[in-house]
């Protein structure tokens, strides 16, 4: 299937796999990558070493196209760019707006730019700025996520602007696909269901967890980092949100240690980055903490499997995904579900 998405990343069909931290590792990436779709990997919860050597680790494994994930805010943004452009990575994606200085240096090295945005406003933005398409997530997206949703976001987006447009939030199957291209979109972008694949390395509890899930059980909250944040509701999502100022505080400092011995980080940059998510919030010490550590405890549910002091960020799909195919098998039924919704739209118009 053909779309101005697979033109542009030089991929067989359009779909992407979202650089979700912890999840979207070489393994995972690569498996996408030779399924056919977009592989993208996460780096926000890597060093600038461990990125180097996961994109080479990613090349071992496909000759097919990938991009790499990145957090505009970071103060290392720069570095990083600088070793995608480096290793030859076909696509740059971003979890918030990248500066245009940012998006031309890509470009300049033939590197397609795609931020993921929540707003038309901020579609309209980068696409002034250069970037060659923006990933659009509505509402029912895993993380941190927005309130319109994808139905509604999404036609005011490709209405707005001239680049290919990928739809993500509530995506998980090949009707999805079809509707996703009848507003316009170029293709989709699915978390959850790459994240619930015999290929994602999170451990299996944590994947049971998951498809045990009903729509009900996922929801969003601000209690962890003052932003909403779409999750499987856990213990220590419900202890997050019922705990005072006091006790939050010190388990936001506990884990922020935990992060800062892992990362190499120092606490100055930790608030620094911490700050930088506010997005004009008013946060308290303790979400700020918490939100410069989110990788912390995204990586105690993810790579720990301790779903009791994790979090696991979820988009609403969660209730209705009941196995976990490999990513081959998965690339392969969506488009074949897809090519069924299309066909019976043509035998119902005929």
């Amino acid at each position: 299937m053909e779309t101005a998405l697979t033109r542009l990343v030089g991929v067989r069909h359009p779909i992407v796999q979202t650089g979700m931290g912890w999840v979207a590792g070489p393994r995972l990436v690569s498996a996408t990558a030779n399924a056919g779709a977009l592989g993208i990997l996460a780096s926000a919860t890597m060093t600038t070493d461990r990125l180097r050597d996961a994109v080479r680790e990613v090349k071992s494994r496909t000759r097919e196209p990938f991009g790499v994930n990145l957090r505009a805010d970071a103060t290392d943004a720069g570095d990083r760019v600088r070793i995608i452009i480096e290793e030859g990575v076909r696509v740059a994606s971003f979890a918030l707006a990248p500066s245009a200085e940012l998006i031309a240096e890509l470009k300049q090295a033939g590197v397609v730019v795609i931020p993921s945005i929540g707003a038309r406003r901020h579609a309209e933005k980068v696409a002034a700025w250069g970037a060659d398409a923006v990933i659009v997530q509505g509402g029912e997206g895993g993380g941190h996520t927005g309130e319109v949703a994808t139905t509604v976001l999404l036609p005011q987006v490709v209405d707005a602007v001239d680049i290919p447009v990928v739809a993500a939030g509530g995506f998980f199957d090949g009707r999805g696909l079809v509707a996703a291209l009848a507003y316009g979109a170029a293709g989709v972008a699915m978390g959850t269901r790459f994240l619930l694949t015999s290929d994602s390395t999170v451990p299996d509890a944590v994947k049971a967890a998951y498809l045990a899930a009903t729509v009900k059980d996922v929801t969003v909250t601000r209690a962890v980092d003052g932003l909403p944040h779409r999750m499987l509701r856990t213990e220590l999502v419900d202890a997050l949100e019922n705990s005072g100022r006091t006790r939050t505080l010190f388990q936001a400092v506990r884990r922020a240690a935990g992060f800062r011995r892992l990362s190499g980080l120092t606490w100055r940059r930790m608030i620094r980055d911490g700050l930088a998510m506010k997005h004009g919030k008013e946060l308290t010490w303790s979400q700020v903490l918490l939100a410069a550590n989110t990788p912390m405890l995204l990586k105690a549910s993810m790579v720990d499997g301790r779903t009791d002091l994790g979090v696991m960020a979820s988009g609403q799909v969660a209730g209705v995904i009941e196995d976990l195919p490999s990513c081959a098998e998965l690339v392969a039924r969506v488009m074949k579900q897809a090519d069924e919704a299309l066909w019976t739209l043509v035998r119902a118009d005929a």
